[in-house]
């Protein structure tokens, strides 16, 4: 069973970066579904971006250009940098993975993710 634990969320003002981590336990691969979300202040949980199975990233509008998904394998570790952070990016930030979800060409964007971290919170000022 895969187990997410999330870090490197703090607290940033706006135009600047941060670096999130999550570490992935409990299985001998790493070719899953995996993405971030995140839940800001009077909003649901929405889609941030999420990495295939050949490593193609996805990404919501609002953060284009700014985040950037990637893991490391031989470290069974998703990352999520952003860069030039906006005060509507505050929240707390969630891994998530499906083990038995596998496809391209932004097939994990639209995954029914089953497996969570317990978050990890962004805070930017302006």
């Amino acid at each position: 069973q895969v187990q997410l634990l999330e870090s490197g969320g703090g607290s940033v003002e706006a135009g600047g970066s941060l670096r999130l981590s999550c570490a992935a336990s409990g299985v001998t691969y790493f070719s899953y579904c995996m993405g971030w979300f995140r839940q800001t202040p009077g909003k649901g949980r929405e889609g941030v971006a999420t990495i295939d199975t050949d490593g193609g990233t996805t990404y919501a509008d609002s953060v284009k250009g700014r985040f950037a998904i990637s893991k490391d394998n031989a470290k069974n570790t998703l990352y999520l940098q952003m860069n030039n952070l906006k005060p509507e990016d505050t929240g707390m930030y969630y891994c998530a993975a499906d083990p038995k979800s596998f496809g391209n060409a932004g097939f994990c964007y639209n995954v029914e993710y089953n497996r969570w971290g317990q978050g990890t919170q962004v805070t930017v000022s302006s």
